[in-house]
């Protein structure tokens, strides 16, 4: 083996072979590991190279089998029945193969979590990446710290119908739950069937971070699952696809005056130029021109071909009106500025709107002081 043996001299391959000592024949093994893996070997040396790692994998001596998982863990030159060995071997030996090695298959490592015992599952679960294959045979097989750690695993790409298993299977522990509210990215499905199984504090984490569809905020809203925890004028600053939100709300008879008002309030004027839009029947790009830029009668025209009432025009366009002088102030993206001046405006117009309506904007002003109030005290402390 010409290049291995440019490093190796025939004495270490004598000691791996023949050590009187388990500590001699490790220390041989690191070596040649370290080696092989950093070598350019040909075809043929890479063949005999793999014999000789064929000869640890067999050792007796736990220790020199544990010094070849931990040395090659991220190497492609391990040859694959020796993975496929070291994966049935002791924890010590697995868990560094299992939770790195790059040469196991898909199909490997899905048979691996359906026939092995709970450290095997959970090393593949904290693998770098996972497909879908393998997430799909941890949901179908695997035990509960092994769900919850692949789960909290943002690399790990799990389909809708594994996190869909996985809910099935453990829908009544809370860390597994937990682990799934808090990936980066939820299909809606999955995010609306949590809704009702999580605590409040995840329910928050998930409306914060996640989006729902607008019949089940609505829902939420009106409590009809008993946990007001949303507010539709927040879920419609989150939303992706607004045009798709005010359709359905329209549908259920849920876009309503007072909601636009109040989405008005917090900031939300793309909520409401597609709200006017959905309600008007006009495109939204038409829309747009007649309420920021179609002269002092531009908004009213659109605001009554959508049917609003006329005692609440005068604070939406006290809405409007701010919302534009703070965009040529350069302030409208001071959100909490921003919803403070709209708020102010509006209750300076308080005998236009509903009693119902000033309530909610009272108390949306004191959640913005509050807001303003704690973010002043962290950058004071910082």
């Amino acid at each position: 083996m010409t290049t291995t043996r440019a490093a190796l001299t025939d004495e270490d391959i004598r000691t791996l072979v023949r050590g009187a000592t388990p500590d001699e024949r490790a220390m041989a093994a690191q070596k040649i590991c370290r080696s092989i893996d950093r070598d350019d070997l040909t075809a043929e040396d890479r063949a005999r190279a793999s014999e000789i790692l064929r000869v640890m994998a067999a050792d007796a001596a736990e220790l020199v089998r544990r010094a070849m998982a931990i040395t090659l863990k991220s190497s492609a030159v391990l040859p694959h029945d020796v993975a496929m060995r070291l994966a049935e071997d002791v924890d010590s030996v697995c868990l560094p193969i299992l939770s790195f090695s790059p040469v196991f298959t898909d199909d490997d490592l899905a048979e691996i979590v359906r026939l092995g015992g709970a450290v095997q599952q959970v090393a593949i679960a904290k693998r770098p990446s996972l497909s879908q294959k393998v997430t799909g045979a941890i949901a179908e097989h695997g035990v509960e710290r092994a769900i919850e750690v692949a789960c909290a695993n943002d690399r790990a790409d799990f389909a809708e119908s594994g996190l869909q298993k996985v809910i099935s299977r453990f829908e009544q522990s809370e860390r597994v739950l937990a682990a799934i509210a808090y990936r980066q990215v939820l299909p809606m499905s999955v995010t609306e069937r949590l809704i009702d199984l999580v605590s409040d504090q995840v329910l928050d984490h998930i409306v914060s971070h996640h989006e729902i569809s607008p019949e089940t905020a609505v829902e939420l809203v009106l409590g009809a699952k008993e946990r007001a925890t949303i507010d539709l004028v927040d879920q419609a600053g989150r939303t992706a696809d607004l045009k798709s939100f005010v359709a359905h709300l329209n549908k259920h008879e849920r876009l309503t005056a007072s909601l636009l008002l109040r989405g008005l309030a917090h900031g939300h004027m793309a909520f409401f130029e597609w709200g006017v839009a959905e309600l008007s029947g006009v495109p939204h790009h038409r829309t747009w021109l007649m309420i920021h830029d179609a002269g002092p009668l531009g908004l009213r025209a659109i605001y009554e071909r959508a049917g609003l009432p006329a005692r609440l025009f005068t604070a939406f366009r006290a809405g409007v009106d701010t919302f534009h002088s703070m965009e040529n102030e350069g302030g409208a993206r001071d959100q909490n500025r921003f919803q403070e001046r709209m708020l102010q405006r509006f209750l300076t117009q308080k005998q236009t709107v509903g009693r119902d309506d000033t309530d909610y904007l009272l108390d949306r002003m004191d959640l913005v002081a509050r807001r303003s109030r704690r973010e002043a005290r962290t950058r004071l402390s910082a």
